[in-house]
């Protein structure tokens, strides 16, 4: 899972030459004439594109008291647009972009992820050559022209009578039917739908009889760990046997949920981010009592635009096992039924298999299954927790991989999820080189290098 790792002097002194502009940005009317240069780099021997870039707020003083509309993030190496048309600008009318000159804004997000009105994250996604370093220019001063289609969307409705969070980007989503363990939906048409499913409550595996783009349900949960779902192994008598919010002591078999929210452990939804590139909900996880232990926590999902994974963060807020030598962090997605194809290398593990993809609940066979060539699942836990692989056969069959607990008691982790009928990959072997490339990334991220301000 390792990458090429390039040392970060050495990737900003090869690509040094990246980082000069040429001119400043201007876009009609708006001619800043101050800015702020930030310096990203690959730390990757490797070339990767559309890759999230993450700046954090304390790097970034000079911006800490700026609005964001007067903000300006230019790619200098982008292409300018050129004036555009009477009807581009009738349809877009006072805020469509006009005519640029050196380079080319582009979408970015300014994240409150505590939610105290002041912004903790920089993000946006650019393409990098093999351990290239990159200038970014913020240009200051109010303008108001820049639309944002969103590409990704979370949100939280009632759906089929209980709250559901949602997370997406355009071929893949994730949602909590149950409340600790992912389900997935994978579309056919790259498109944002997860708002039709739970504003019209429509069943994901019939959607398709609505309108074939919009896909389907491809994960069958259940009791399983799903598309990606967390445990804690705290019990000594049986370390290789999870602990999972969802199935206590209280509520052993109640029908996948748990039993009532005083005695048993309850759940709480929010939403940190909408777009237009990635889309956040956290869930808040309390009163959890394995038998072994005691736990609540803090869990965000993110989709990200353009891509086929989501990315989760983990922080026990509670952390009281009965044998803190023992207990380790875990993680785990469900084994596909039929499993054909199993890759597992580090932190690392998929599982694929040809389906036929039907709604476990219909017993009623009122709904067609339908056969698909292949439809995977993947999960990534980065090298430098130090991840131990554990294929658990209880409640279906699921692959996990185990840390021990860090003193932050956090810990991060990426899903990743596809098929064959989607404009992702379209093969279990094209999927696996997906799965592969992106892990070597997240185990690898933009790295920021330096910001600097400069006036003409």
């Amino acid at each position: 899972m390792r990458g090429r790792i390039m040392p970060l002097l050495a990737a900003f002194t090869a690509s040094a030459a990246t980082c000069q502009p040429v001119q400043w940005y201007t876009q009609d009317s708006f001619k800043p004439v101050e800015r702020v240069t930030i310096l990203v780099a690959n730390p990757l021997g490797e070339a990767r594109g559309n890759s999230p870039v993450t700046i954090r707020r304390a790097d970034l003083p000079m911006l800490a008291d700026v609005h964001e509309l007067s903000m300006t993030l230019v790619d200098p190496a982008g292409t300018p647009i050129a004036p555009p048309s009477a009807r581009q600008r009738a349809l877009e009318g006072a805020h469509g972009r006009l005519a640029e000159t050196g380079g080319h804004a582009i979408d970015y997000q300014l994240d409150d992820l505590d939610q105290d009105g002041l912004w903790d994250e920089l993000f946006f996604m650019a393409d990098f050559r093999p351990g290239e370093t990159r200038a970014f220019h913020i240009y200051l001063g109010r303008q108001s022209r820049g639309w944002n289609p969103h590409r990704t969307h979370a949100g939280i409705g009632s759906y089929m009578r209980h709250s559901v969070p949602f997370w997406e980007s355009g071929n893949v989503g994730w949602k909590l039917w149950y409340p600790t363990d992912a389900d997935v939906y994978a579309k056919r048409k790259p498109q944002l739908m997860a708002n039709r499913l739970y504003m019209e409550n429509l069943d994901g595996y019939a959607v398709s009889l609505i309108d074939p783009g919009l896909g389907s349900d491809i994960m069958e949960v259940s009791d399983s760990f799903g598309g990606g779902g967390i445990a804690m192994m705290d019990d000594p008598a049986h370390p290789d046997v999870p602990s999972r919010p969802r199935f206590t002591p209280r509520a052993p078999e109640t029908g996948n949920f748990n039993a009532g929210p005083v005695g048993d452990t309850r759940y709480a939804y929010g939403l940190i981010a909408n777009g237009p590139l990635r889309s956040t909900v956290r869930i808040r996880t309390m009163n959890w009592n394995s038998g072994h232990g005691r736990y609540a926590l803090e869990q965000t999902y993110t989709a990200y635009a353009g891509q086929d994974y989501s990315t989760a963060t983990v922080r026990f807020t509670d952390f009281a096992p009965a044998d803190r030598k023992a207990a380790r962090f875990a993680v785990g997605i469900r084994q596909r039924i039929g499993e054909t194809l199993k890759v597992q290398r580090g932190g690392m593990v998929l599982s694929t298999a040809p389906e036929v993809i039907r709604n476990p609940d219909d017993l009623e066979a009122a709904q067609p299954g339908m056969k698909v060539a292949y439809a995977g699942s993947a999960l990534v836990v980065r090298d430098a927790l130090k991840p131990e692989y554990l294929f658990s056969p209880l409640r279906g069959g699921n692959h996990l991989m185990l840390v021990a607990p860090t003193p932050d008691l956090r810990f991060d982790y990426l899903l990743a999820a596809g098929w064959s009928e989607g404009a992702g990959p379209r093969t279990a072997v094209d999927f696996a080189a997906y799965v592969e490339k992106v892990a070597r990334e997240y185990d690898a991220p933009i790295r920021f290098v330096r910001a600097t301000t400069e006036r003409r």
